[in-house]
């Protein structure tokens, strides 16, 4: 007797049949297409977060710089500022001019004359020296500095040698790959200010 077969049975069978011979492809392709997409997103979040690393890096080294430059700059010029000697008058007055820029430049060149006369006149001798020094602020091509300065003071009403402590304040601007001072503010032991 011939067996009869269920033709929804066949078609199950057949498809099982077809199942084990042929993989299923489309499942492990979308797995494998997700993990790459994953990794891809893995790696250029990486590659961002070491770029703003390396930025903020670099700005800092920059600022680092800027403030140590900025910094020895106002040192020297806070001596050259604070040392005088009637005998090298002029010189000294170059020394200043070459060292400032903007309204401290154009105030001090206006003033000059009369300080002139008055620290010959008066036979003053000025000796300065730096005792301390640190940066404030730093702002891209500018530094404000706060220095400690020890004058020596000498003059002709007063020549046994007198020691002051000045408090200077000083904006540093970078101009041409120079550190000038842009402003300067002198504030005495007694508190006094003075430009």
């Amino acid at each position: 007797m011939a067996k009869e077969t269920d033709p929804e049975a066949a078609e199950i069978d057949e498809a099982a049949e077809q199942s084990l011979i042929e993989p299923a492809g489309p499942r492990t392709y979308t797995v494998g297409r997700t993990l790459c997409w994953a990794a891809g997103a893995l790696i250029v979040a990486l590659v961002a977060a070491v770029a703003v690393t390396g930025s903020l890096l670099f700005a800092q080294h920059r600022r680092d710089a800027a403030a140590a430059q900025a910094l020895a700059a106002a040192r020297t010029y806070a001596v050259t500022l604070t040392t005088t000697d009637q005998n090298s008058i002029d010189k000294n007055f170059t020394a200043v001019i070459d060292g400032a820029t903007g309204d401290f430049k154009d105030a001090y060149s206006k003033a000059w004359s009369q300080m002139r006369k008055m620290l010959i006149d008066n036979k003053v001798v000025t000796t300065g020296t730096v005792s301390d020094a640190g940066v404030g602020s730093v702002h891209d091509d500018t530094v404000d500095v706060l220095l400690s300065v020890k004058q020596v003071v000498t003059s002709s009403a007063a020549p046994q040698p007198r020691t002051d402590y000045v408090s200077v304040s000083m904006t540093m601007r970078k101009v041409d790959d120079k550190w000038l001072a842009e402003q300067v503010v002198l504030a005495g032991a007694d508190g006094k200010r003075g430009k």
